[in-house]
């Protein structure tokens, strides 16, 4: 296998850093360098600069508005703009309820909801997890009844990423609240598209160990759901549901910054003193550095991989699995490495006085921005999306038959 790219492909990686470097506003990249909080004006600046760019889907078909690049290109074009700092683009529409409504939606619900996800008009989040029903979704208890033309909604989710922005929710309700026993209880549920400014709806912040109101709890009281909202068939959510969580573990990965955040840790060895010289010369230090390296190069190629499957229409397999947990166990060990070079100067910080321009409360030099936050924020990557003994289970069943 032939890992290097062709001179085709290294004048494509050319062309995308030329953009991000023109169009990438300076004030948005420093506030993802300098770990600051990104708002939702934030995360829509570079999503509307992309989407003006036609860039936005690089993962869908051309004819649903997809840039038609390969597997290759959609690699180059995710790792260039992680290396510049670029904010990520949030998955909930282009990611994941985007592929689900592309593959089992009607035509009215890709002709409404698709350009409006690739215009930002509409920001998604999540309604998988409830309290009780995380890992095993199959248990989630949020119900909806049939009456007439319309589905009424009670219930709760939890988890819920960035809820407080967002302008739809694509739920797992259970539309068959009391199944048979020889009926698998996976077959009651259903899925369902929620206006978020339907009556009935809210949402309460749950703040994290870093501060930050990220998550959240979503309430369904007696909410009133069109029909046409149903993805699919009544009851078949559980399928529609598998097939997003492949392309969420996908993107789980994180090879991209977490190519820029091994960049930063040997800065910060290279920088830091420990002895007689900095933690570079530690040997011990420096093989830890290279055993999360080389984890990260083997992830590398199999997130290639599973990209090359999608780009032949092929849906994730136990890849995405693989994907999930390798990955997330990285970003948590470079957080971690991170935090250990930078010691005392790993300080937590307060987000509004960043926000606001002072540095005084950051211990140390410029390249020690407090890691404490994203050590934090990152130890649930190895629970959300399915947690990662879970996705265990799914590798030795798919692969293994076990």
């Amino acid at each position: 296998m032939d890992l290097n790219f062709t001179a085709e492909e290294q004048g494509f990686r050319a062309d995308v850093r030329k953009f991000i470097d023109k169009n990438l506003p300076t004030a948005l990249r420093d506030k993802v360098l300098q770990g600051k909080r990104l708002g939702r004006d934030d995360y829509l600046c570079w999503h509307k600069i992309l989407h003006k760019q036609g860039w936005l889907a690089s993962t869908w078909p051309v004819e649903f508005g997809g840039t038609g690049w390969n597997a290759t290109q959609q690699y180059i074009f995710e790792e260039e703009c992680a290396d510049a700092a670029a904010p990520m683009i949030l998955p909930f529409g282009p990611r994941m309820v985007a592929p689900v409504i592309m593959k089992f939606g009607n035509p009215a619900q890709q002709e409404y909801f698709l350009p409006r996800i690739l215009s930002g008009e509409h920001w998604w989040c999540q309604g998988y997890s409830e309290p009780g029903a995380g890992s095993d979704l199959a248990s989630l208890k949020c119900r909806a009844e049939r009456q007439g033309d319309k589905y009424v909604v009670n219930g709760q989710k939890t988890w819920t990423t960035l809820a407080q922005h967002a302008d739809w929710i694509f739920c797992l309700v259970r539309t068959v609240t009391s199944p048979p026993t020889a009926v698998r209880a996976q077959e009651g549920i259903s899925f369902l598209l929620i206006d978020m400014k339907t009556p009935g709806v809210s949402v309460r912040p749950i703040i994290m160990l870093d501060g930050e109101h990220e998550i959240n709890e979503v309430w369904f009281e007696n909410v009133e759901v069109p029909v046409q909202n149903l993805v699919g068939e009544e009851n078949k959510g559980w399928t529609y549901a598998k097939y997003l969580l492949g392309h969420e573990r996908t993107g789980n990965a994180g090879v991209g910054f977490c190519k820029r955040w091994l960049k930063q840790l040997k800065k910060i060895a290279s920088k830091q003193p420990s002895g007689s010289g900095t933690l570079f010369k530690d040997a011990r230090f420096r093989d830890r550095i290279a055993q999360v390296e080389i984890d990260l190069m083997a992830l590398e190629i199999t997130n290639l991989r599973v990209i090359s499957a999608e780009s032949e229409k092929k849906g994730p397999g136990p890849e995405a699995s693989m994907l999930k947990v390798k990955g997330t166990e990285i970003q948590q060990a470079l957080t971690e490495l991170m935090m250990q070079a930078l010691g005392h100067h790993a300080l937590p910080y307060q987000h509004a006085a960043m926000d606001a321009g002072f540095r005084g409360n950051v211990v140390g030099p410029d390249f020690g921005v407090p890691m404490t936050g994203h050590y934090f924020n990152f130890r649930k990557a190895s629970i959300y999306a399915g947690s990662n003994e879970i996705q265990r289970n799914i590798i030795s069943k798919m692969m293994l038959g076990l």
